[in-house]
């Protein structure tokens, strides 16, 4: 393999806009035990298993990551639950110098009976996805069952510690309007952080279109109609997605993240390592820069280092929704990593 690049990588990953890069998205499978309308096919086929990064791959990529100033890892899926003995990659990945944060996006499914071991290996916050809290519409959206596990394993994840608990909804117009109130009640009630996102162009069954889309700002009214007035949050966080509302009444933290209607590019902080070793510099990204080429192939952490760089470099200033020059990509969400 010819590896021309001299020197040595860049000690913090900026793009050419100026955006300097410090959370890494880590998917660790494809496979999912729900089939979400606005994620995945009824009949989705996953990749082998030995195309997925090991646990030690990964945490090499980490590494390198970490060395050019990568400060928290997300990790995601597909479930990343469905993934035997993740809490050993949690634990090496813990262990990693500079690495702030190890977070967990999952559906909540299987979360009752792993939490415990989560909390043990030393994962920071959990982000759970959950749409719906009646069960025949979260059928509807799931394509599966689940929704009393799911609220068993938030109950939990509260007894073993977690704190710091996000509830992911997306919100899709004809779908979850019904939701958004009694989800905005039960997270006043348990303290938990709810967060609306808008449905993306990312369905495997191509299904989007912009008349789908319930905004951020239509959620946002009828939550001050229904629930309580709300007002603006500072976030600590500058390249946070979510644009953060607190109740007046001090009872509960609402986001909104509205990539569709109002695209947050300008402070995008984020790159993504897919469950097969590709990184992306965007979700929409529709070139990948292939680390498990490197990996499997006698390439140095300075070849990662390199080949890092040259995908940060690469970012487009936005993603281009609603644009004429928009290419959805050719994976689904649940291929690339939420």
């Amino acid at each position: 393999m010819t590896r021309p690049e001299v020197g040595k990588p860049p000690s913090v990953l900026v793009d050419q806009f100026g955006r300097q890069h410090i959370d890494l998205r880590v998917s660790v499978t494809d496979r999912c035990n729900l089939r979400c309308t606005y994620c995945m096919p009824l009949d989705a086929s996953f990749m082998s298993q030995q195309k997925l990064l090991s646990f030690e791959e990964v945490t090499r990529c980490v590494c390198v990551a970490s060395e050019m100033g990568v400060r928290t890892i997300r990790l995601t899926g597909g479930e990343p639950l469905m993934r035997p003995d993740l809490k050993r990659l949690i634990e090496q990945l813990t262990r990693v110098p500079g690495i702030e944060e190890v977070a967990l996006t999952t559906n909540g499914l299987l979360l009752a009976d792993q939490v415990a071991g989560l909390a043990q290996a030393g994962l920071s916050r959990l982000n759970v996805s959950l749409d719906s809290l009646d069960e025949s519409r979260f059928e509807k959206i799931a394509r599966r069952s689940g929704l009393q596990r799911i609220l068993e394993g938030l109950e939990e994840a509260v007894r073993q510690g977690f704190r710091s608990i996000r509830i992911n909804a997306v919100s899709i117009r004809g779908l979850t309007e019904q939701e958004i109130v009694p989800l905005a009640v039960f997270c006043r009630e348990h303290g938990f952080h709810l967060r609306f996102i808008e449905f993306m162009p990312l369905d495997a069954e191509d299904a989007w279109s912009r008349k789908h889309v319930l905004t951020g700002r239509e959620v946002h009214q009828i939550l001050e109609v229904h629930v309580g007035q709300l007002k603006r949050s500072e976030s600590e966080d500058s390249g946070q997605p979510s644009v953060d509302y607190s109740y007046v009444d001090g009872h509960g933290i609402v986001g909104f993240i509205n990539p569709v209607s109002q695209p947050f590019c300008d402070r995008c902080d984020r790159l993504r390592l897919t469950a097969d070793g590709q990184f992306k510099n965007c979700l929409f990204s529709t070139t990948d820069w292939d680390a498990r080429a490197l990996l499997r192939d006698g390439g140095t952490d300075k070849d990662l280092g390199f080949l890092l760089a040259a995908c940060v470099n690469a970012k487009h200033f936005s993603h281009g929704i609603g644009t004429e020059s928009f290419e959805r990509p050719s994976r689904a969400m649940y291929q690339i990593g939420g």
